[in-house]
């Protein structure tokens, strides 16, 4: 993996991501490639001792989704990260033909279908509307949304906290959803080359960020 400088501020965050055009919030699986291992060791997690906690840079992933000229989702096998706009097209369009829109009737179309009807809702409430309010629910759901978005049929447009009684907000934060076409409009989505046209301009792209990263890691990222 190619050295960075430690990110210290939001800005850097974003900055960093326009640089790299790819970067996953946690562990990717190539050792120091993610926005936590680059971090500087005051905006990592920790504990106080009154069970309190702080983590500077999970609190970042709001304004950098909001303001910082990318696109926030699971992305990654599964894992969150950032895919900046400039390479949001090639990425869309080649993760759009290796994962099919969904079946008519299916469940994965009712919550897409759902989410395109109200614009974007927070995941409880894109799962409640959609029927998901059983037992054993929520983690069924998760998954179909967690497909959808490593399709790029779902992204996340902001993050929403709850307040307590000063008005403080508390937590790990709500995921707001939302599909790209409602986030940047079809036309950020867009380019005009084929999906393999793609696939090869992202493959030359991450074996040049990472030219220590095995084949292997190099396809889990990117398909």
């Amino acid at each position: 993996m190619k050295q960075f400088e430690e990110i210290h501020t939001c800005p850097e965050l974003m900055e960093r991501i326009e640089q790299l055009g790819f970067l996953p919030l946690l562990d990717s699986g190539v050792r120091g490639y993610s926005a936590e291992e680059m971090a500087s060791d005051e905006c990592r997690y920790v504990v106080y001792p009154d069970g309190g906690w702080d983590w500077p840079l999970w609190k970042w992933k709001g304004p950098v989704t909001t303001e910082g000229n990318c696109v926030y989702g699971k992305f990654f096998a599964g894992k969150a990260g950032f895919v900046s706009r400039e390479w949001w097209p090639d990425f869309f369009n080649y993760r759009r033909s290796t994962h099919p829109a969904p079946e008519e009737g299916s469940i994965e179309e009712a919550i897409l279908l759902t989410l395109s009807e109200n614009g974007s809702l927070i995941t409880r409430e894109l799962r409640a509307a959609c029927g998901f309010t059983g037992p054993k629910m929520r983690s069924r759901f998760d998954n179909y949304v967690t497909r959808l978005q490593m399709g790029c049929y779902i992204v996340t447009e902001d993050f929403v906290y709850p307040v307590d009684k000063h008005n403080r907000e508390y937590g790990w934060g709500w995921s707001l959803l939302t599909t790209p076409e409602q986030l940047i409009g079809r036309e950020g989505c867009h380019t005009d080359r084929t999906p393999e046209e793609s696939l090869q301009r992202l493959t030359a792209h991450f074996r040049h960020l990472l030219p220590d990263a095995t084949e292997k890691q190099i396809e889990k990222l990117i398909k």
